[in-house]
């Protein structure tokens, strides 16, 4: 449980970051582009002794994992597309919703579910889903700028975020069978995203979009650490539950989602609708049947 609630303390901090981007007027674009390679350095940081990094294509896991790392930087940018025509709301709930993906492919695809499933955890699962859209639901006043097939925008965004995080849990559970094997994988796909980020930011540079500033790499260094570190407790906490994705993602999402909603209530005076309060509350309820069993354990 530990890993867990590391995870998403390290999550919460990221949000924290862009929260804070728009004050100072860093690029989110750029501070993310340069965030990878931060990340790739903190994962050599935590690399065990004895072990060095190194790519063998003689493997069939490395090209596996650096396109999943073109994954993340790809369904960053769609959802950055879908939050300009469609709205942050909409796009926002994509995102969250996404996490019935994972879990649904763990239950009945991997059928890897750490423990046998009753019906409370089933309907723990059901009310989790119900919880973050009510809990992450703002009413929409933004003017939507979508036309034609926009609408597939948060369609696009709601597949690619539950496929990456689905893909996390595939590779976790065939390539990391021991813990040690954990950042040596994570620093490929840590790689992937470099590479894609770069081409990114420099076609970005290229077309006049982006200018190059060093408060956007001193902006990428707070988000890196925590990036990489929510990235790395996430895979161990999928270890620890025997890579049970649908006890794991519907906790994770919703403690991050309740943890950086106290935040942004006591720091940033932020305001819930009754609906907000009322995914809240749910997703409290939800956790505990999802996790019913390691309760009782605790008393």
């Amino acid at each position: 449980m530990l890993y867990l609630i590391l995870s998403i303390v390290f999550s919460v901090l990221l949000l924290i970051n862009f929260r804070i981007y728009p004050k100072y007027q860093i690029s989110t674009f750029q501070a993310i582009a340069f965030n990878y390679p931060v990340c790739f350095l903190t994962g050599l940081a935590l690399m065990p002794e004895g072990q060095h990094f190194e790519l063998n294509f003689t493997e069939d896991w490395p090209l596996y994992a650096l396109l999943l790392g073109v994954g993340f930087i790809i369904t960053f940018i769609l959802s950055g597309v879908s939050t300009q025509k469609m709205g942050i709301t909409v796009t926002s709930l994509a995102n969250n919703i996404s996490l019935v993906i994972p879990v649904l492919f763990s239950l009945f695809v991997l059928k890897n579910t750490g423990r046998a499933f009753d019906w409370l955890n089933y309907l723990g699962l059901a009310l989790a889903v119900v919880a973050v859209g009510l809990s992450t639901y703002k009413p929409n006043k933004e003017k939507i700028s979508g036309k034609g097939l926009d609408f597939l925008l948060p369609i696009a965004v709601f597949l690619l975020y539950g496929v990456t995080n689905t893909a996390i849990n595939y590779l976790n559970m065939q390539y990391i069978t021991s813990t040690d094997r954990t950042v040596p994988v994570t620093l490929v796909m840590v790689l992937g995203a470099v590479i894609a980020g770069a081409v990114s930011l420099l076609i970005q540079v290229v077309r006049g979009k982006e200018k190059l500033a060093g408060k956007n790499l001193l902006a990428s260094i707070t988000l890196g650490v925590p990036n990489f570190l929510s990235f790395y407790f996430l895979i161990l906490t999928l270890s620890a539950y025997g890579n049970s994705g649908a006890f794991v993602y519907p906790i994770y999402n919703i403690g991050v989602i309740l943890v950086s909603a106290t935040v942004a209530w006591l720091f940033f005076k932020e305001k819930l609708t009754d609906l907000n309060k009322a995914g809240l509350m749910l997703a409290i309820v939800a956790i505990a049947l999802i996790s019913w069993q390691d309760i009782r354990g605790i008393f």
